[in-house]
């Protein structure tokens, strides 16, 4: 084992909660090891002026980080799995997959109202397509905004106007102690997740023997198989993210079960659906939901896009 085992991470202060955790699990495993842990600063944290899909989308928030990888920089990087493209830069690998978080969606309202209740026209905040069309679809009136910054500006905003509430996810409310100012919890019959939300990924070079087998006790086989079902699905349609896209699998008594959708942008149309396979065959099960969903007519909507592969 090296003398130092350094973890690279971005700077914000859930990213540094994922990372310190990753890390104590690794330290309890590997009391003898020593970590070094080197904030990056990505893409993703530069760009503010505009929403995420107009900056460049999915690995905004990874790339930096696996460019210090592939330079033998830091030797491992922990990631919010949702943030990474559904294909594993060439010369990585995703190491461990530690167990998930809650992947729901949480609304935040100044007005401690649920989203049925908001009042017509309420003005909501979020600067993910996928949350704003799922949001439309259920309620056509309302008034998206695009809502930037880490957990604390979002949350700081949703406490002022213009914004009548704000979309966040669960996880990060969770691991930063901020729970409690959750004001609705939305199922996934509501508003199905990003692929991969809630879920770790601690990254490594893919002939890093040794790396691997200090993170290898991290992985969560079934995390892994869901999140697995999730990727496929979205690689499948393309994984841009100019289309909302949104996947959640779980398993249960039946396997593995995956529900999906594709959305147009203003929520009138929506195309989802929900299959079944067993567990050990995640990459199989997600293609064949996202090839039922293209039949569907999701095709016409990636096509506008120019996202579908």
């Amino acid at each position: 084992m090296r003398d130092v085992v350094r973890v690279g991470t971005r700077g914000s202060a859930l990213a540094l909660w994922q990372t310190t955790w990753v890390v104590e699990h690794l330290r309890v495993l590997h009391p003898h090891a020593h970590f070094e842990v080197i904030e990056i600063r990505t893409t993703g944290d530069r760009v503010r002026d505009r929403p995420l899909f107009q900056a460049g989308g999915v690995g905004l928030f990874v790339k930096e980080l696996e460019v210090a990888l592939l330079a033998a920089e830091i030797d491992l990087a922990v990631h919010s799995l949702k943030d990474m493209p559904g294909r594993v830069t060439p010369g990585l690998d995703i190491a461990a997959m530690p167990e998930r978080e809650d992947p729901r969606d949480a609304l935040v309202s100044r007005l401690g109202l649920t989203l049925d209740a908001l009042p017509e026209g309420a003005r909501v905040g979020t600067s993910s397509r996928r949350r704003a069309a799922q949001l439309l679809a259920q309620r056509p009136d309302l008034e998206i905004l695009d809502i930037r910054g880490n957990i604390d500006t979002r949350l700081r905003k949703a406490a002022e106007e213009p914004y009548d509430a704000v979309i966040l996810a669960v996880a990060g409310l969770v691991r930063l102690g901020l729970a409690g100012r959750i004001t609705q919890v939305l199922p996934p019959e509501v508003m199905l997740p990003a692929v991969g939300q809630g879920a770790l990924a601690v990254e490594i070079r893919d002939d890093d023997a040794s790396t691997r087998a200090l993170v290898l006790p991290l992985d969560h086989p079934v995390t892994r198989s869901a999140v697995t079902a999730e990727r496929a699905f979205m690689v499948r349609l393309g994984g841009g993210c100019h289309v909302p896209i949104g996947a959640y699998a779980i398993v249960d008594e039946g396997g593995l079960w995956l529900r999906g959708f594709v959305a147009s942008p203003d929520g009138q149309t929506v195309i989802h659906g929900d299959r079944r396979g067993p567990v050990d065959k995640p990459e199989s099960l997600g293609s064949a939901l996202a090839e039922e969903l293209l039949a569907g007519g999701a095709l016409n909507l990636l096509e506008l896009e120019g996202e579908v592969n």
